[in-house]
């Protein structure tokens, strides 16, 4: 887990929307990630992915993540997720064919080059991460005013709602994106 709070702390911006600022001590941010993290950790089906590079020496270092959950139609939500997803959406997850992405955590040149390419790491992770879940639909959360994780998860698929379909108003905190 503190390997992972770490994580967030180096590949996380200090402010939404300020692409590529990263302070690698926010050790309040890295908490707070690693408490969501043990929250998340806790629902069923749960799936956590990370990469590792291999450092001359030998060691490892863990360089990304990526981790969600299926939604069901009963139960807990995803932290206000409810307010987002449209009627058609809760359907799908009654029949157990949404799963949540919650993170995906990767260093900002990831997020901002090659974006398209199949070998982006993120891509490859998100993949991975759904792949085993074969029909599902993917949905999840991007602050509004984090433009650099928006336009990244555009590239690498994620497809906003046509405005009829969606949950929540314009001006809500966070856009719903849908990976099909």
């Amino acid at each position: 887990m503190w390997e992972l709070g770490e994580l967030y702390a180096h590949t996380s911006s200090s402010e939404p929307g300020d692409p590529g600022i990263s302070d690698p001590s926010d050790q309040a941010g890295a908490g707070a990630f690693r408490q969501r993290l043990a929250g998340h950790m806790r629902r069923p089906g749960f799936e956590l992915l990370v990469a590792e590079a291999v450092r001359p020496s030998g060691a490892t270092d863990l360089t990304a993540c990526a981790y969600g959950f299926p939604v069901r139609g009963a139960g807990p939500w995803w932290q206000g997720l409810d307010e987002y997803l449209p009627e058609n959406l809760f359907r799908v997850a009654a029949s157990g064919k949404l799963f949540a992405v919650a993170d995906v955590l990767v260093a900002s040149r990831v997020r901002t080059h090659d974006l398209t390419r199949e070998w982006n790491l993120a891509r490859r992770l998100q993949k991975r991460l759904l792949g085993d879940h074969i029909g599902a639909l993917g949905v999840t959360l991007v602050d509004r005013r984090d433009l650099d994780t928006y336009r990244a998860l555009l590239a690498w698929g994620w497809r906003c709602l046509p405005a009829e379909d969606r949950g929540a108003s314009r001006f809500a905190p966070r856009r719903l994106l849908v990976l099909r």
